[in-house]
């Protein structure tokens, strides 16, 4: 009897108080000594940590988000732009230009693209892929959601 009291003891000795918290607030540490174990039914009657604004809260994301979706009231139609080969998208607003030749121009100025290498093709709300040029300009400015530069010879088959 005697041998188990010394080895419970012992095992409180070796306890450690583990928890969860942010570093430097050691209040729980110093209301219960490494000797004695917390009990479940303990109280803890100190107020929880103050909360500190994160830096970059909200993210940028609904910011941008947010413009865009102003943008688009104000009469803007942005949709991206990938090119084959090129690492980076890029966006345009649709509603500069006014028909089918002003977009293909500035496609090339931006894109760097010689036109019998490349045609220029766009996915519609309904996600089908088509060649611009093959719907009249209004029907394409509505229903464009992304423009793709493919290789011509990808194109044919479109």
């Amino acid at each position: 009897m005697e041998m188990d009291k010394q080895m419970i003891q012992e095992n409180d000795d070796l306890h450690l108080n583990l928890r969860l918290g942010l570093p430097g607030s050691d209040d729980t540490a110093k209301k219960t000594s490494g000797t004695k174990r917390a009990s479940s039914d303990h109280q803890d009657t100190s107020p929880p940590p103050t909360k500190t604004q994160v830096i970059g809260w909200p993210p940028v994301r609904s910011y941008r988000k947010n413009i865009l979706q102003q943008k688009q009231e104000e009469g803007a139609m942005y949709v991206k732009v990938s090119m084959d080969g090129a690492p980076f998208l890029r966006k345009i607003d649709l509603k500069v230009y006014n028909n089918y030749p002003e977009l293909l121009e500035a496609l090339q100025n931006i894109e760097g693209y010689n036109g019998s290498e490349h045609a220029p093709t766009y996915e519609d709300k309904d996600g089908d892929l088509m060649l611009a040029g093959d719907v009249p300009w209004e029907m394409f400015v509505t229903s464009c959601k992304r423009m793709r530069i493919m290789k011509a010879s990808e194109a044919k088959g479109l």
